[in-house]
């Protein structure tokens, strides 16, 4: 089973060390090759995205991603700055389907801006398209007439494109026993109402997955004020983004929310993916050890699940996050003591 390890900036390589050290702690046999990406490549190559670096990606049956992310990089042209990165390997590898949970841990409900009862019934997924909409269509900035600039985005998404994340959101849902909420803004958006047609011909292929609809904006607001209603939410890429990230601010702290991104391509174990935590670089404390490893042990646990199909050994690494919290290991991020090495040892300790 190989896997590609990019740890990228900041605190990457901090935290993917710790999720590396517990999956060696499993005995599974995996091989593991490094490699450069975001601003550290491109000081070293010349590229935050290296021709080599996206041939181990390729060769590999998973990659387990850190952070990419560099102040110093900061004035560089668009595509060469770190983050482009991220956007390259999903386009370049056509990882299409982005899975982010957001579950608040019992015991940790405190810490969610919300009420007490409201964040304890907060267990969601939200499959979000990643190769679409605003962020890949067309886009420019010219002068008007008048000599005023104007920026202009294509937002697009045709039928196939919608059918493949829908069928993705979908089986989640059927295979959790769940219904499934699709978000749009069909009332005024026509690649909505494309967006909207296609999942609701697709609900005879599954029709054991009760469907709904919401449009973004009492998206949004419900997931503050009611998120239990939710299992299961299939979006677009610009909507999908911002919803993930008021998902993950209700739950209280980053630094317990993995992900995953999904292709249609298949190993010999598995589907192929991408797993990262949603938190970015964080300069500010890169190398000092006070970095939250936890959102990429919990990765690490969706690319066993997803891309080797090893759920006993998810669901332990999962459990051993879990148990590590109920027994008090906190990190910064969670009004704890405890620095990166330190909750590393803790999970494995617990497996």
């Amino acid at each position: 089973m190989k896997i590609a390890v990019l740890a990228g900036d900041g605190i990457g390589p901090e935290v993917t060390a710790e999720a590396v050290s517990v999956l060696e702690a499993l005995d599974l046999g995996l091989e593991l090759t490094s490699a450069d990406i975001g601003g550290v490549a491109y000081k070293n190559h010349g590229h935050p995205l290296p021709p080599k670096t996206l041939e181990i990606a390729r060769a590999a049956d998973a990659i387990l991603f850190g952070a990419v992310g560099d102040p110093s990089c900061d004035g560089l042209e668009r595509h060469l700055r770190p983050e482009q990165a991220i956007l390259g390997l999903r386009k370049e590898l056509e990882l299409f389907a982005n899975l982010r949970p957001a579950k608040v841990f019992p015991g940790l409900e405190h810490l969610s801006p919300l009420k007490y009862e409201v964040a304890s019934d907060l267990d969601l997924l939200i499959v979000r398209e990643l190769n679409g909409d605003v962020y890949f269509g067309e886009k420019a900035i010219h002068t008007t007439p008048e000599g005023a600039r104007e920026g202009w985005d294509r937002m697009s998404y045709s039928e196939p494109e919608v059918r493949r994340i829908g069928e993705v959101a979908y089986r989640a849902a059927q295979q959790a026993g769940v219904g499934l909420t699709s978000v749009d803004k069909a009332n005024v958006l026509e690649t909505s109402q494309v967006w909207r047609d296609t999942i609701i011909a697709q609900n005879a292929e599954f029709a054991d997955v009760a469907l709904s609809h919401m449009y973004v904006d009492n998206a949004a607001m419900q997931i503050i004020s009611n998120p239990g209603q939710f299992k299961v939410m299939v979006t677009g890429n610009l909507f999908g983004d911002i919803l993930s990230d008021l998902a993950s601010a209700a739950v209280g702290s980053i630094g317990l929310l993995p992900s995953a991104s999904l292709g249609s391509r298949q190993t010999s174990h598995g589907t192929y993916g991408l797993y990262e935590p949603i938190h970015g670089s964080a300069p500010d404390i890169a190398g000092q050890g006070k970095a939250n490893p936890m959102a990429t042990i919990l990765s690490a646990a969706m690319m066993l699940r997803h891309s080797f199909g090893l759920e006993t050994e998810a669901a332990r690494i999962e459990a051993s996050v879990e148990k590590a919290l109920a027994d008090g290991v906190r990190g910064g991020d969670l009004g704890g003591e405890h620095g990166c090495a330190a909750i590393g040892e803790a999970v494995r300790e617990r497996l």
